[in-house]
């Protein structure tokens, strides 16, 4: 193969950002409200208090999702500038010293000295902050931190979550809401998991079994928590 040419190759870490986001989103919007819906109706709650609860846990939960994931997303943006404006403070004022450790890096990752120079030398006369980006602080384009994006991803996909379990309980009511929405929950939450672990290039089933087993934990416990202090509303 001539030098310079690149074959194509499918990767998925482009994927990490948006990927987690949503996964977690939708993952927390099926798991919170199914428990919510299912704690309420084990307290004997009416039918309409049932859905209006799922409603109002569908909204207050997209938007805690959006602000959380942009705070918290966004704050990684900032300790990464951060260090992107100091390593480019101790490029200017100690370049030989930058450049030692730039070849220090790669001697330890196997190169003998006198490559590792080299490389670590053309490497900071094409790029010298991004070298260093990305082999001193592992920083890359590809994990770039995007508020914007992940909040608008875990506020999507949480709705998204949320609406299946609110849709079985607007469809059944009476005695078949619990065991239905338990299992249809379930179900969804298998789904998710299989689909995110294929999309991330693992083994479907160990996804789906993975987030069902904790995902049916919580909807135990929030059930088993309504029934006991359960009053009829």
């Amino acid at each position: 193969m001539p030098l310079g040419h690149r074959h194509d190759e499918r990767h998925r870490s482009d994927r990490i950002g948006w990927l987690r986001a949503a996964v977690l989103g939708a993952n927390d919007g099926i798991v919170s409200t199914a428990s919510l819906l299912l704690g309420v109706a084990a307290a004997n709650a009416n039918h309409g208090t049932v859905v209006l609860t799922g409603v109002a846990g569908l909204v207050a939960g997209a938007m805690s999702m959006a602000a959380g994931e942009y705070v918290s997303v966004h704050s990684q943006a900032d300790v990464e500038k951060a260090d992107l404006s100091r390593e480019k403070l101790e490029l200017a004022n100690a370049p030989d010293a930058e450049l030692l450790e730039l070849a220090a890096i790669y001697i330890g990752r196997g190169l003998d000295p006198a490559l590792a120079q080299q490389v670590a030398r053309q490497l900071t006369q094409h790029d010298a902050l991004g070298a260093h980006a990305r082999d001193e602080l592992g920083l890359s384009d590809v994990l770039e931190a995007r508020p914007i994006q992940a909040a608008l991803a875990s506020a999507a996909s949480f709705a998204a979550g949320a609406a299946l379990p609110l849709g079985v309980a607007l469809l059944v009511s009476g005695e078949r809401l619990i065991p239905t929405l338990s299992a249809t929950s379930l179900l969804f939450l298998a789904m998710l998991g299989a689909l995110a672990a294929r999309a991330g290039g693992a083994r479907p089933w160990i996804g789906a079994g993975r987030v069902a087993f904790w995902s049916a934990l919580a909807m135990a416990l929030t059930t088993a928590i309504g029934r006991a202090f359960g009053t009829v509303l």
